[in-house]
């Protein structure tokens, strides 16, 4: 398999990788450009955007998008995170550059019609409904906030209905001007794939455009505190977060081996003591999420509202722990999961090409995949209790109460029962 990576002179970029012996290919425009973007009055606009994009172009409806890429059998889709929208497909070989033309027409050649916006605007309204009665969707939203008030990095990525009932053609064009710029964009496939073809193919299509210097997002700032919404639901949904490094930090490593063995799967330290050995919950776990220039360590668990103040001062019991027994057995199995979890997802071609983009729009190249290995195998059990030391006595941290949580521990009284 052979990584090759090309810029054309107005900054754009081509990354592809070669899989022998499959018959197709995941590609997509990776646009470095998300919700952590979005000035105060444009808060949803990305993710409108992205919806948006499937709406019409110059050349095909709505209708013929979708069938230009399912009458061949592929399938196409994208998402909005808070530092990048990607818009991708899968195809077979001889499919590839149909699959970029239309990924390049509904970038390029949108024509946004009223009629289709307001038909839009309804289904993003629909979809921030759903999400609002969802109890462990909405609650990782307002940890989010309360981690970083104030801030685009903070807001929601679907926006607030009354932001998105207002969003106008010239908003959406607006954000494309200065935003959907070449030095921004990333052409990543992996698979069936030619290089040099797609280069080709990308110099034809995106070569016209101007670079541009756009704002740089405001760095972020981890403040932390308490958001506590009662509600006479089932169950009581807890979830927690403290900063780490961001993803161009090496500590991001300790950070994600650490959560690994916190709370990342069946044999983890949260999911024994509060599910094993105690019945306190169904769902725990702990995950690591980095940004560029701030990450954060985040815990979530649902249990009843007379449980919950059992679980939470558990859980806190279990980070302080962690920072004198992290044991070397615990922290070689957390390696191998994450070892494990990089070179399983290295077989699919969608996940090789995302991760292809965002290693590009990270470093500007490609870190060989012994590079990355290198790095897990180089935290030690001493790292690791070090990390989670800092984290017990770093005095900060976010918490999302929602449900019948009326007299769960406020977040002073938990943070008090760190003591590493």
């Amino acid at each position: 398999m052979s990584v090759e990576l090309h810029r054309l002179s107005n900054g754009f970029r081509i990354v592809t990788e070669n899989m022998p012996g499959l018959k197709s290919a995941a590609l997509g425009i990776w646009v470095m450009a998300g919700g952590r973007d979005e000035r105060p009055s444009e808060n949803g606009i990305a993710h409108f955007l992205e919806h948006m994009a499937f709406k019409g172009t110059d050349k095909r409806t709505t209708l013929q998008i979708a069938e230009a890429i399912e009458d061949v059998g592929g399938y196409i889709n994208a998402y909005t995170s808070r530092e990048m929208t990607a818009y991708y497909a899968r195809v077979l070989e001889a499919d590839v550059p149909l699959a970029l033309d239309v990924l390049s027409d509904i970038l390029l050649n949108p024509v946004f019609a009223p009629e289709e916006i307001e038909v839009e605007r309804g289904v993003i309204l629909q979809e921030i409904g759903q999400v609002l009665d969802t109890p462990d969707d909405v609650i990782f939203d307002w940890l989010q906030e309360v981690a970083y008030p104030e801030q685009a990095i903070g807001r929601t990525i679907l926006g607030p209905a009354e932001r998105v009932s207002g969003f106008s053609r010239d908003d959406l064009f607006s954000f494309i001007r200065r935003h959907y710029t070449p030095e921004r964009m990333i052409l990543s496939a992996a698979g069936a794939v030619d290089h040099a073809e797609l280069v080709r193919l990308a110099e034809q299509t995106f070569g016209h455009m101007k670079p541009s210097t756009a704002d740089k997002p405001e760095p972020a700032s981890f403040t932390g505190g308490e958001r506590r919404e009662v509600k006479s639901l089932e169950q009581a949904h807890m979830a927690l977060a403290f900063e780490c490094p961001g993803y161009r930090d090496p500590g991001i490593y300790t950070a994600q081996i650490f959560s690994t063995a916190l709370g990342g799967g069946m044999s983890s330290r949260l999911f024994q003591e509060l599910r094993e050995k105690r019945g306190l919950c169904y769902t725990v776990f702990a995950q690591t999420g980095a940004y560029a220039d701030t990450g954060l360590i985040t815990l979530y668990a649902g249990t009843s509202g007379e449980q919950l103040g059992d679980l939470a001062e558990l859980t806190m019991a279990e980070l302080a722990r962690a920072a004198h027994d992290m044991t070397p057995a615990e922290v070689a199995r957390a390696r191998a999961q994450m070892k494990a979890g990089l070179f399983m997802g290295l077989e699919s071609p969608s996940n090789r090409a995302e991760r292809l983009a965002r290693l590009v729009s990270i470093w500007d190249r490609i870190p060989d995949i012994d590079e990355t290995v290198a790095h897990i195998d180089a935290v030690t059990t001493g790292d690791v209790r070090e990390f989670a030391g800092r984290l017990a006595g770093c005095g900060r941290a976010a918490l999302a109460l929602y449900g019948p949580v009326a007299k769960a521990p406020a977040l002073d009284a938990l943070q008090g029962r760190l003591v590493a």
